[in-house]
């Protein structure tokens, strides 16, 4: 790599967290992505990309989004899908200690692409972990790994309040690839944890799919 004998440098996961002899067994695994950098909040020189390979559950090629909002029982499904896009923004700002921001915009202008909906927060963020795992489709229990971190990792299901925003419209409905390949045919992740510098972007297609 380059490094002079004097040099000091350090090895971290892709959440900045520093590889040890301590903790090597546990944070290095096969296929995982490795930063090499001179300390840990080191800012990199450019965008990183990882490809994300995973077996998919069957539910993503047969059915991919399309069933489960047939038990809407003859109501406009849409509504059940945008519910379980804004709940993530909804669980994401649920411990937001200052103002909890959530926008929802429809954009339909061709200049930026094809339309689409965007879900904004300024909720807590997900690790590239978090995001990693969130593209595993239904992932298995067959193949799941022990250190499977969810999004809704730490989540404890809050008291029943009528009407309130409590982060739990749909957590045990459907998930929320089944509501994006529903919408639309793409889903763009954009989060930036609120105690990392980095910011961490996922793209998945059922063109990927």
């Amino acid at each position: 790599f380059g490094i002079d004998t004097d040099e000091n440098f350090v090895i971290t996961t892709t959440n900045r967290k520093e590889i040890t002899e301590d903790n090597f067994s546990e944070l290095v695994q096969d296929g995982v992505t490795l930063y090499l950098l001179q300390s840990v909040d080191q800012l990199l020189l450019s965008a990183t990309k990882e490809r994300i390979d995973f077996l998919p559950h069957y539910d993503t090629l047969v059915k991919s989004g399309m069933y489960e909002y047939y038990a809407s029982e003859g109501q406009n499904p849409l509504p059940f899908a945008l519910a379980e896009l804004i709940d993530n923004s909804l669980s994401a700002t649920s411990r937001n200690t200052g103002i909890r921001s959530i926008q929802i915009k429809l954009l339909f202008d061709d200049s930026h692409g094809k339309p689409a909906v965007a879900v904004i927060d300024n909720g807590r963020g997900m690790t590239s972990k978090q995001l990693n795992n969130w593209a595993v489709y239904r992932l298995s229990k067959f193949t799941r790994q022990g250190d499977f971190e969810s999004d809704h990792s730490g989540y404890v299901r809050p008291l029943p309040v009528p009407r309130s925003l409590n982060s739990d419209i749909s957590y045990f409905g459907v998930g929320g690839k089944q509501a994006v390949f529903f919408v639309g045919q793409s889903a763009r992740m954009i989060s930036k944890p609120a105690d990392y510098q980095d910011v961490h972007e996922l793209v998945l297609s059922k063109e990927d799919f």
